[in-house]
């Protein structure tokens, strides 16, 4: 018995993540190419909402129903949300503006899990222009990144 409780400790210590919670583990070369990459992906989804490509702009958010979206007013769920928010400015004649990121930051918070921060700023048409910081949470899936959760909100006019 006494072997079994020591060789059962011993399995559960060897088997305990020897990082602490809150350290960074990814190495600094495979965060500068995860930067690369999600700022990359966001890129080809300014060029989708630039064409008025809906479903390519929606395509980077994880088609589940608990994906959220913050806009500033309110925290909603579920893809048929995320589409109704944005459908309208992709509807004909709609001043939709040219998208472009800026000072786009992505931490690392797991294997398959990452923090992004940027702003977006929204060149419209009308000359009122828009824009914002904005806050994803992504997870790896194979080798695409999903945006699990948005939070988006709009400078003061």
């Amino acid at each position: 018995m006494r072997t079994s409780l020591l060789l059962v400790a011993t399995l559960l210590a060897a088997c305990r993540g020897s990082a602490r919670p809150g350290t960074d583990t990814a190495p600094v070369a495979d965060r500068a190419g995860l930067t690369r990459l999600i700022t990359a992906q966001l890129e080809r989804a300014a060029g989708d909402w630039n064409r008025g490509d809906l479903e390519g702009f929606l395509s980077d958010y994880a088609a589940e129903s608990t994906t959220t979206y913050v806009d500033g007013r309110r925290a909603r769920a579920g893809m048929d949300f995320i589409r109704s928010t944005y459908a309208p400015r992709f509807s004909p004649g709609a001043d939709r503006g040219t998208l472009h990121f800026e000072e786009i930051q992505v931490r690392p918070l797991s294997a398959t899990l990452a923090l992004v921060t940027a702003r977006f700023i929204l060149q419209r048409r009308s000359g009122i222009n828009a824009g914002g910081p904005f806050t994803l949470v992504m997870e790896r899936r194979g080798t695409e990144w999903k945006i699990l959760h948005d939070h988006s909100s709009s400078d003061p006019r």
